[in-house]
């Protein structure tokens, strides 16, 4: 049985580990409504680019855009894997690069792009030491745009086949769901799901007709299509940091609980060890006492 002074190191290594659950989920509680309000805010920009990129792909007979081609089949697909830079939030990073090894074993090869430092780390892992990676906490909007560039000019110079993004999506505040999407070559499915709404072809139907591009629906579109990659990759770094907060919001609630629950069973198990030892004292008391009279 453990002595007092060993309960009552262990209670107070308990409460300095719940300051710091107690520090870190006050802070994911702060940082996740920032990250809320930022993807909100990115919402209306995504779901307008969606809408008239399904508008313009159903008024053109044809593009001469490598985007909307089939790439190379004899090339590896090209996943872009999105994680955190940190831990502590749970099953988050586990579940979203276990989807990837999951895409990739139906595979013959495949090409890593990481954004996040838990993702760079367990792609090298798997023995992939070289390859392109950016950190999360970064500006999105600059880590987006290189991110694009550098997958885009790969499947245009046939290096890979397609351009695949796996990250997390906020499903909601108890919930996050890994989630993978093809974005190259472009399909109108992809912009329904692109603008997260059910009404993108109802909407684009109707106005159709009382859109005029210029110089030509072709020339918008094969302009309009590396904004499309570069946004959705923004939109996926969004979702992917407001989903770790509220990862991290949980797992630290879940942490400030069970050391609340480990707290109070130490002190009952200290509080007996102590009345034990008090009792052993005064029974060797007595029985000195006793032993005295005797003689």
């Amino acid at each position: 049985m453990p002595s007092v002074r060993d309960l009552r190191d262990r209670i107070r290594s308990l409460k300095n580990t719940q300051q710091i659950t107690k520090a870190m989920k006050q802070v994911a509680a702060a940082k996740i409504r920032r990250a809320e309000e930022a993807r909100k805010r990115a919402r209306p920009y995504a779901d307008a680019l969606a809408e008239m990129l399904a508008d313009l792909m159903a008024a053109v007979s044809s593009v001469d855009h490598p985007f909307m081609k089939p790439g190379n089949e004899s090339a590896p697909a090209g996943i872009v894997l999105m994680s955190a830079d940190k831990g502590l939030a749970g099953a988050f990073n586990s579940n979203v690069i276990h989807a990837a090894e999951s895409f990739a074993r139906g595979r013959s090869g495949v090409r890593y792009y990481t954004v996040g430092l838990k993702a760079r780390n367990a792609v090298r892992r798997m023995g992939i030491s070289e390859h392109p990676t950016w950190p999360l906490g970064a500006s999105k909007i600059v880590t987006a745009r290189e991110v694009a560039n550098r997958v885009a000019d790969d499947f245009v110079h046939g290096t890979i086949s397609e351009i695949v993004v796996v990250s997390q999506k906020l499903v909601s505040m108890m919930s996050q769901r890994p989630e993978t999407r093809k974005l190259v070559p472009v399909l109108a499915e992809d912009l329904k799901a692109f603008a997260g709404t059910d009404t993108v072809q109802e909407q684009s139907r109707a106005t159709r007709g009382a859109v005029e591009f210029s110089p030509s629906p072709e020339f918008v579109l094969s302009r309009l299509l590396p904004k499309y990659l570069e946004f959705t990759l923004y939109s996926a770094m969004l979702e992917t940091d407001a989903a770790f907060f509220a990862a991290q919001l949980v797992a630290m609630t879940n942490a400030t609980d069970n050391a609340s629950k480990l707290i109070d069973e130490l002190t009952i198990a200290m509080n007996n060890a102590r009345q034990a030892a008090i009792t052993k004292e005064l029974l060797e008391i007595v029985g000195g006492a006793e032993a005295l009279g005797v003689e």
